[in-house]
Formats: C-alpha cells, structure tokens, sequence
C-alpha cells in the first residue's frame, strides 16, 4: 500500500471528534491546564481547535501548532472522559497532519532526520553514541564539565536528564535464548528497544531473569528494532510504519505466546499498531494479530502464579503510575500487585500518583521548562509519602524522576518494579 493511501488515517478523524460533548471533566486531570490554566491547552480546547481545522474554519498556524505540541499526549483525560473520547489518538493524528501541512526550518528537519530516521532505527549509531556517552561519563569529564559550571542555563537541564550509559549494553543480548529455570510454561519475546538498550541495559537484563524464574523460555530476536512510539508521538508516521512493519515481520509467526515490553511508553504504541495500519491489505491483519500478543511485562507477571521464591526487601517505596500504563493500556493494579507480593517491602500511596511526571516521551527535552514545573509538584507529592524509593514501570519515567529526586528530593533511588522483583529474587536464602 502507498504512503498516500494512508492521509486519510494521519489527520483526527471527525468521528473521534464527535464523540467530545464539551464537559469539561478532562480539565483536572490535564498537566498543561493544571499549570496554565488556559482553555486551548486543556484537552477541550485542544479537541475544539482541532475541529475548527477539520471544519476548514481555521488553518493550520503557530497558534494552533504551539497549543497542540505543548500537549504531553499523557491520556490523563481518557480516565477521566465519561464519553471515551480517544484523545491520544486524536492529538498524534493532529500531529501528524501538522507534520505534513508544515514546512520546517532546514536545522529542525536536519535534527529530526537524524534522531527519527537515522539514530533511533540504527543498532550501530545507538551502540556508537552509548559507547561515547559511556567515555564521556566514565572518564570524569562530564563531571568535570559539571563542577566548573561550563554549561548554559539549558544545556544544564538537559544535562540533568542525560541518562547513564550501561556497558555492556543490551544489544549483546539480541538473537540470544534465555532458557527457563525449572519446567517451561511459556516462550515469550522480549522487546528491548532502542535508548532504553544502551541506558537501561540492566533493567532489561533484569526483566530477563524475573521472566525466567517464572519458567519463561525468553528469546531477544535479532530482527526487531525500535517501536516507533517516539515517532507517533512526533507525527512521524510513515517512518514508524517502517519500522512496525520490521518489527511485525521480525516477531511474528514464531510461536511466541506473548510479546514483553517493560517499557510502558512502548507498550502503548505497540498495543497500537492496528491504529497506523487500519484497511492496509499487507499489514491490517498482522497488526492487530500483532497487537493482541503485546503484554507489558507487569501485567504478563502479575497474571500468572508467580514464582514464590521471593527474599526480603525491606524498605518502603511509592509508585509513580508510568501514564501510557494506567491511562493507555489501562494498567493500574498490577504493578502494585508485583510489589505487594514482596516479602518486608511497604508500599505507601502518593497523591496524584497517575499525574503526569513530566517525562512524556522526549517531552522534557523539547519543553523542558514547562516539564520541570510538572515535575516540581509530582515531587512534592514523593517526598510526603517519606518513602526511600520510588517505583515506576517506564524508563522515561525514570529519567525524569531521577531528576526530579536529586533536584527536589534527597536523592532517592528510582526503580523499575521488575528491578524490585529481581532483587527480591536475588535474596532468596542468600
């Protein structure tokens, strides 16, 4: 199917706009309007614009742009919406419409080349700049750099939110079988993605050995690649079909019974492909076959008997609801579940724990001010809980919550529950 064949799936869809009454219970629950309280920058006034484009009263301009990009596309409002409005599809469709309405300055379309279609996609260029960061970190530089206060008022933001690069990384793993420990109950793929394979090559190590002890076969195939998630989010769409499409073909027809992703943010766009491929003869069928076998790696664990072999973890955490979890795939109680099964761990519940932290995607990097204010109050909300950690299930999350620790908090460790689970493991009779 031609590119040209798929316009009509790339702009809000007017049924998906009807299904707005205007109620205005979406407000609350908003990060944007919370911070600004501005109507075109809650969810209602985002899904009026967009219907003045769709009705051709109003075009496609900077204010219209600037209202739509300033949106997280964190799905608060669909747990809120009493009419179900599917409002991140509605806000990635406008994005990408915007995409192809409006040219781009040579330096933005340079820098989003080389991200979206050149590093993201690329196993060499994700291990090349892991490898770098790795030296840059690893020699003392970056701290040097930091102790001298060499960087500007941005670039120091964005240094804050610069993740660890993990050597060895992740994709030394990929084409490798993990066998099951004891009888196997399943045989399962999992999805190591891109970033979060240089950056949090431990966690996916982690989620490797829990999903063993609990008698899965895990295979790391060698043909998949990023998910594209960033992409959608981005109106990049083509270039995330291109990639579903490798993934689709990569992983499917393998026998798998689930495919594992411990990456919220992941797991809703892959749980989505159906949505980029609606009516393609080629790929409509495989999509939704595709994305049926999707499980994030909480709600895979937490509907089976886990393996009780658990040690103590003595401490007390609160979990940060990653939002394409709760608010997209609808995954609330599972992670807890995970946790509550530790033995000696104390989970204490934050207020607003499934507002947004701040971290949307690259969100944070491109609207970096209005994320750290997000991130300001998420964290007064941590440090009332006095919890010595904070849980979450994404690694965006992570990042922004790491940040969000050391710049408001004391410094408390940010972990992935399946991170919890595996150290819980570890302690077993040791």
């Amino acid at each position: 199917m031609a590119a040209f064949d798929f316009i009509a799936l790339d702009k809000p869809r007017q049924s998906d706009l009807d299904r707005c009454v205007h109620c205005g219970l979406c407000l609350n629950s908003c990060p944007t309007y919370r911070e600004l309280g501005i109507e075109m920058d809650s969810p209602r006034g985002r899904i009026y614009q967009m219907n003045q484009v769709a009705r051709g009263e109003a075009a496609i301009g900077p204010s219209y742009i600037e209202h739509i990009d300033l949106c997280l596309a964190c799905r608060g409002c669909e747990s809120a919406c009493p009419s179900g409005v599917q409002y991140g599809r509605l806000v990635e469709a406008a994005r990408a419409e915007i995409e192809a309405a409006t040219p781009r300055p040579w330096h933005e379309r340079l820098v989003r080349h080389v991200v979206f279609e050149r590093l993201l996609p690329s196993r060499f260029l994700l291990r090349l700049a892991g490898r770098m960061l790795w030296l840059v970190q690893a020699s003392g530089l970056q701290k040097m750099i930091r102790s001298l206060g060499l960087l500007p008022g941005r670039m120091k933001d964005l240094d804050r939110l610069a993740p660890p690069a993990e050597m060895p990384d992740f994709f030394s793993s990929y084409g490798r079988v993990f066998p099951a420990e004891g009888s196997r109950r399943h045989k399962v793929a999992l999805l190591g993605g891109c970033i979060a394979n240089v950056s949090f090559a431990r966690l996916n190590e982690a989620t490797v050995r829990v999903l063993t002890k609990n008698g899965c076969e895990v295979h790391v195939p060698d043909g998949q690649t990023c998910c594209g998630a960033l992409h959608v989010h981005a109106g990049i769409r083509d270039q995330a079909r291109k990639q579903a499409r490798q993934n689709m073909d990569a992983l499917l027809g393998q026998g798998f019974d689930a495919l594992i992703t411990n990456a919220a943010g992941c797991g809703s766009t892959l749980k989505e492909y159906h949505d980029l491929f609606e009516g393609d003869p080629a790929y409509g069928a495989k999509s939704h076959e595709f994305s049926k076998l999707v499980k994030d790696v909480n709600e895979f664990l937490a509907a089976m008997e886990l393996n009780p072999n658990l040690g103590p973890v003595r401490r007390t955490v609160t979990y940060q609801d990653s939002c394409h979890l709760a608010h997209g795939q609808k995954i609330r109680a599972q992670p807890r579940k995970l946790l509550q099964s530790v033995p000696g761990l104390t989970l204490k519940e934050m207020a607003g724990s499934d507002i947004c932290c701040g971290s949307a995607g690259i969100y944070n990097v491109l609207h970096t001010d209005m994320a750290m204010g997000i991130l300001e109050k998420k964290m007064a909300n941590v440090n009332r809980t006095g919890a010595d950690e904070v849980v979450t299930a994404n690694p965006g999350c992570m990042i922004q919550l790491r940040a969000g620790t050391c710049q408001h908090g004391s410094g408390q460790p940010v972990k992935h529950v399946v991170e919890i689970l595996d150290e819980s493991y570890a302690a077993f009779r040791s």
